[in-house]
């Protein structure tokens, strides 16, 4: 544009196709400012010959003529006024949204979201946790606590970036990496007829007595059902007592309600104190899997990555 009058080679037939680049806008927004293309281009870290050339494609991008070039400087067309009214508020929704995203990275890296089943809980998690703390003090963990089951669910519904569980089938629909391997073992109190036995529990003997066991959905009990189940092709006897945790389940064992199985991990100081007796079972494999479990094509939480690390490495 020259002689106070928009340039003749500023477009004016049909709409623009592609939206328009937002260091353009920002620059035009400039030499509105500073009513001259040479300082907006000083501000901008530009030669003045390369900021015009970004304001003629703006202006053929648009189809608007937006600038008034006088050689005493420029002033916008009154359209160009209109489109800095708009192109402000673009800028701005620009800067929301960027600034915005780059906080829900920083959480998304600063906070773990973690979900894990009883027993890995109690007995595992502490460790790890005190491992992820010497390797990234800056991260925060919000852990819950849950059976394997509900583990399962929150990963699934998104409201646990890691879940840990315990169970012989891997949880439908998530990946899963196995971390360590567990056993279930049988106890007794010191008094019960069990404790004296000098040849291994059947394991018919075992599905066919009402035992101590974790609510229904738990690792522990899932675990212990399909392998007797696998073993003889049969449902376990009802459970004598349905509890909550597995410290529950040990103070019912011990005080004679009836025998449990449960995690070596769980009943390892009442073994070694000989507040509990284990039963060595035949014919039944009680081993079971760990696991770790994501969302699949979940974005990347990088300390859940280093968590699972953490876990897989054992102790």
């Amino acid at each position: 544009m020259t002689n106070g009058h928009p340039r003749n080679g500023a477009p004016g037939a049909g709409p623009y196709r592609a939206w328009p680049d937002l260091a353009s806008l920002e620059l035009f927004l400039l030499v509105v400012e500073e009513g001259s293309i040479g300082r907006a281009a000083a501000r901008s870290g530009l030669t003045q010959a390369s900021a015009s050339r970004r304001l003629d494609t703006l202006e053929r991008e648009l189809g608007l003529p937006l600038l008034f070039r006088t050689t005493g400087g420029s002033r916008p067309t009154p359209q160009g006024l209109t489109v800095a009214g708009w192109s402000q508020n673009v800028l701005d929704a620009a800067r929301d949204l960027t600034g915005g995203v780059t906080a829900l990275r920083r959480d998304r890296r600063a906070t773990l979201r973690l979900a894990a089943s009883m027993t890995v809980a109690e007995y595992l998690v502490p460790g790890w946790l005190a491992r992820l703390r010497d390797r990234a003090p800056e991260v925060e963990v919000a852990l819950d606590v849950l059976n394997s089951e509900e583990v399962a669910q929150r990963v699934r519904d998104g409201d646990a970036d890691l879940g840990f569980v315990e169970s012989l089938d891997a949880p439908h629909g998530l990946d899963r990496l196995l971390v360590r391997r567990d056993r279930l073992v049988a106890v007794v109190a010191p008094g019960h007829p069990w404790a004296a036995r000098s040849r291994p529990l059947p394991a018919r003997t075992l599905a066919g007595t009402a035992l101590v066991t974790r609510e229904r959905g738990s690792g522990t009990r899932t675990t212990l059902e399909q392998a007797l189940r696998l073993a003889l092709g049969a449902d376990p006897e009802p459970p004598a007592l349905e509890l909550p945790s597995n410290a529950a389940v040990k103070v019912a064992v011990q005080s004679g309600a009836a025998p449990a199985v449960l995690s070596e991990l769980a009943v390892a100081a009442e073994l070694s104190d000989g507040r509990l007796r284990e039963v060595p079972v035949s014919g039944v494999d009680l081993h079971r899997p760990l696991r770790a479990v994501r969302r699949p094509h979940a974005p990347p939480v990088p300390p859940a990555d280093l968590l699972v690390r953490i876990a897989a490495e054992g102790e």
